[in-house]
């Protein structure tokens, strides 16, 4: 088996709180990709259609207010239902190039009603079939104001070539015992999602790659002031308070033996493309294995649900 992978991390911008015209920078960015022969390409967390900056600008704690009604049902509208096809053109292009994905949204499933929304990661394999949907298990701070919390059943990994995939979002990454439901399943390259900025990568990224001896790919979002559209609610009042740069990236890989192969990228938009090989996990799990040889389950077991919650079950 071929034992290399060519990654690329699409360290890119929404157009903020518009899937269609966000749907279609993706869809580029995965032509782009394929173009350079890349075998995975990833995405920052909620991309699709971007992070909920208004509440930390626009007094998101106030209770019933016009401007926090009205912006988070703005987000909703723009939020992805899987069930209802609106991934089917990514899932296309991944097919077409055989390109696997790993896509942060905004879901809107209706197992849930779908009136709520949750952040996910979408793993399409390299055919275009949706191989898992995680769930961000609980969101950080004033996230939890208009995402709902998640669970297990996207605590799944996936055969990637010589690779075991498995991904999670943002503040996920430092929680550890979600790591070590992937880590026990065979992950040995860790994909971490984050909405932009390397204080959120710089250190974790080489400390997961260490703790794990995996292969580590953080990808994040860029956000600048620009990229709020004109016709986005109470716009003025977003403004008012934002910096110019909201995400300046911060994009990185880490390899097994927790040292950069690619060091936080910074307010660059593009592509980031890298070609990494198993064998190096493999070397590093020598004097190291988490789940291997260095673990003692005799002693210390972790138990893991994966089962989709819902409200009602129509038997």
């Amino acid at each position: 088996m071929n034992t290399t992978l060519k990654i690329a991390m699409a360290q890119i911008s929404p157009v903020w709180l518009d899937k269609k015209a966000t749907l279609q920078k993706i869809e580029n960015a995965i032509i782009d990709a394929a173009k350079n022969d890349c075998e995975l390409i990833v995405f920052g967390e909620a991309l699709l259609p971007g992070y909920p900056f208004w509440l930390a600008l626009t007094g998101g704690a106030e209770w019933n207010t016009d401007v926090n009604k009205e912006l988070h049902a703005h987000y909703v509208n723009n939020s992805i239902c899987i069930e209802k096809g609106e991934l089917k053109a990514v899932c296309e292009l991944a097919k077409t190039h055989g390109i696997a994905t790993y896509l942060g949204i905004m879901e809107r499933p209706t197992d849930r009603g779908g009136h709520s929304i949750y952040a996910s990661l979408v793993y399409i394999n390299e055919k275009g079939e949706i191989q898992s949907v995680h769930r961000k298990l609980q969101p950080t701070y004033d996230e939890r104001l208009t995402w709902a919390p998640g669970d297990g059943n996207g605590l799944q990994v996936h055969p990637l070539k010589a690779f075991t995939v498995g991904g999670l979002n943002c503040w996920e990454n430092w929680m550890p015992l979600p790591r070590t439901a992937l880590y026990g399943q065979g992950e040995n390259l860790h994909i971490a999602v984050w909405p932009g900025s390397d204080h959120n990568t710089k250190d974790i990224t080489r400390f997961i790659a260490r703790e794990s001896r995996s292969f580590v790919v953080s990808v994040s979002s860029l956000m600048f002031k620009s990229d709020f559209p004109n016709h986005t609610p109470h716009l003025e009042a977003i403004l008012k308070n934002a910096p110019e740069t909201l995400a300046n990236g911060g994009s990185c890989i880490a390899g097994p033996d927790g040292e950069w192969i690619i060091e936080p990228v910074i307010n660059k938009a593009g592509l980031i493309i890298q070609e990494i090989d198993f064998n190096r996990v493999l070397e590093e799990r020598q004097n190291f294995d988490p789940v291997g040889h260095y673990s003692r389950p005799d002693v210390t077991k972790l138990i893991v649900n994966r089962e989709r919650q819902t409200t009602v079950e129509i038997k």
